[in-house]
This record gives structure tokens, C-alpha cells and sequence, in this order.
């Protein structure tokens, strides 16, 4: 009788852990269509895909570290482009949308000059952009990825709002 009270429990423990887990994605997922006018596309797991008018995919990983995908056809790709990446950035991260909005500009601009990635922090957003569309910066697109700073991380490197530098593949 205990073991059976014990396996209940723990059944009940682990369906609760899981539904808070999923409501957590789902809340963000509610969180990120009010602040940037992006439409739910599907869902599958952890992976959420938006349709945007300003980018070709817009995608939340919410597995830790959540973390935004924004890829665009165009290697120049339109101004609201960046914009979208503020707005997702300040409902991600609490980041100034201005602030995102111009380093994401900045890196773009600096990963087509170097032909290397490009990564920059500012207001506890992330932000890494590729020279191409795909992860392995080939292609003719543009793609950049948006994850929330660890606070250790932020207070070890003390790197200054906006600087970039090359960052690795991966």
C-alpha cells in the first residue's frame, strides 16, 4: 500500500513538473506574439515556430537556455527585420528593444565583412549573427540567434554593451 502511495505521488510529481514546464513555453510563446505581432505556425516539443511578416522563420527553443531563431532569404535583409529581433529580444530578455534592434544591425553588417559569425551582448540579451542563412554561415540569407546572458557570465567577462567579436561555429 505505501509503494503504491509513493508511485502516485511520484507519477503526480512528475506529470505537475512537466505541465509547468509546458506552461512556462506556452506562456512565453503568448508573451512573444503580444510583443512582436508574430503568429503561432506549430509546435512540436520544445521547438516553436512563429510566422513573421519580417522574417522567412522565426523559431523559440525553449529548452534551457531558451533561445530565438531569426533567418531571413535576403542577405540584406529589410529593416524590420532588426526590429523584430529588439521587440523578441525585450520580451525574451528584458533588453531595450532600440539597443538589441542596433546591435543586431551592427553584428549583421560585421559577419558579412568578415565572413565570421559575429556575437555581442547588451542588456542581458545575447545575440549571435551569421554571414549566411545556415548555422554553418554558407548561404545567401541572413540568420542570427538570441538567448538571454547567464547573470555569472555577465558579471565574470564585464565585456561592454555592444561589443562584438567573432565568435566560433556552433
Amino acid at each position: 500500500m505505501t509503494l503504491r502511495v509513493v508511485l502516485a505521488s511520484l507519477a503526480l510529481f512528475l506529470a505537475l513538473g512537466s505541465a509547468a514546464r509546458a506552461d512556462s513555453c506556452d506562456g512565453l510563446t503568448v508573451r512573444l506574439i503580444r510583443g512582436t505581432g508574430a503568429a503561432l505556425a506549430g509546435r512540436s516539443g520544445s521547438l516553436v515556430v512563429f510566422r513573421a511578416a519580417d522574417a522567412d522563420r522565426m523559431s523559440l527553443d525553449c529548452v534551457a537556455p531558451r533561445r530565438l531563431l531569426f533567418r531571413s532569404d535576403l542577405r540584406q535583409p529589410p529593416a524590420a527585420f532588426f526590429v523584430l529581433i529588439g521587440l523578441a529580444a525585450r520580451t525574451l530578455t528584458g533588453a531595450p528593444a532600440e539597443a538589441v534592434e542596433t546591435l543586431a544591425r551592427r553584428l549583421h553588417q560585421d559577419s558579412l565583412l568578415t565572413g565570421a559569425p559575429q556575437l555581442g551582448e547588451v542588456g542581458g540579451a545575447v545575440l549571435r549573427c551569421d554571414p549566411g542563412d545556415r548555422p554553418d554561415g554558407f548561404g545567401v540569407g541572413s540568420l542570427c540567434r538570441l538567448a538571454a546572458d547567464r547573470p555569472a557570465r555577465r558579471r565574470s567577462h564585464g565585456r561592454s554593451s555592444g561589443l562584438s567579436r567573432a565568435a566560433g561555429p556552433g
